[in-house]
């Protein structure tokens, strides 16, 4: 499948308020279009040149900052929640736990249950923005490919060595959330509360619904990604801390994805 139709599948499979922080692929694709055909055409100059070179250049960083806007944002939000976690659990174990203020048994199992979803929803939305930045960090390195092999520019290497260093790549810190977020859920809700694939009883009536499905939905194309190249570059995106759950590790994402 090519990079444009996976990128739009995956777009189409991500949650609603996500949908336009993507990368403009398409866009991108138009101006370079105009790039390569400004100098054949008849009236053509090199003022027509630059300035399909420029506009090209300038949505290229505008994309870069709305990739570092949203994933700050949604990073924030995510320490914000993760931290939440512990504190919620205490406070129904103190409420109505066995030894609490006002023990219910009933009451207990209701609150732990709307945690456990909770918490599982909360762990797929991690899993999607590691896969926001891989897609969008591949689909600038194939522009930008794109470009230098059409005009015989050489902006791929100094580009994607400021990619690189863009909050956006970084996802370190959401890969060490999303270990600790399972750790609350193997202490917190161990055997048989949850089943062998790592995803709750609760939560397996509708495996084609909601976050599970799109948390799937990315990881898929993320192991589809890493079978586009039989090849290794520094431009390839190193290999990714994935969740240890059995349904993800079935997916055997553990090679680099791969820049053909």
């Amino acid at each position: 499948m090519k990079f444009g139709k996976r990128l739009k599948q995956q777009i189409e499979q991500s949650l609603p308020d996500w949908r336009d922080k993507y990368l403009s692929y398409k866009e991108l694709k138009k101006l370079l279009r105009l790039i390569t055909s400004a100098p054949a055409k008849m009236n053509g100059s090199p003022s027509e040149y630059g300035k399909a070179e420029a506009e090209f250049m300038y949505l290229l960083n505008n994309e870069i900052d709305k990739f570092n806007a949203f994933f700050m944002e949604q990073e924030e939000d995510f320490v914000i929640r993760h931290k939440e976690l512990p504190q919620r659990i205490q406070k129904a174990v103190d409420t109505w736990g066995p030894n609490g203020s006002q023990p219910s048994d009933l009451d207990f199992k209701d609150e732990m249950a709307k945690i456990r979803k909770e918490i599982v929803n909360f762990h797929g939305e991690m899993v999607l923005l590691m896969n926001y930045s891989n897609i969008n960090y591949t689909g600038l390195a194939k522009i930008v490919k794109k470009h230098d092999k059409r005009t015989g520019g050489v902006l791929r290497l100094p580009f994607i060595q400021k990619v690189l260093e863009q909050p956006f790549f970084t996802t370190d810190l959401i890969s060490k959330l999303v270990k600790e977020c399972e750790t609350t859920i193997e202490s917190v809700f161990p055997p048989p509360e949850y089943s062998g694939t790592g995803i709750f009883q609760g939560e397996r009536a509708a495996p084609g619904e909601g976050i599970f499905k799109n948390t799937v939905a990315a990881l898929m194309t993320m192991e589809e990604m890493r079978r586009g190249s039989s090849t290794y570059s520094h431009f390839s995106l190193p290999p990714l801390d994935l969740p240890d759950f059995d349904v993800i590790q079935s997916l055997q994402l553990l090679s680099p994805i791969q820049i053909p």
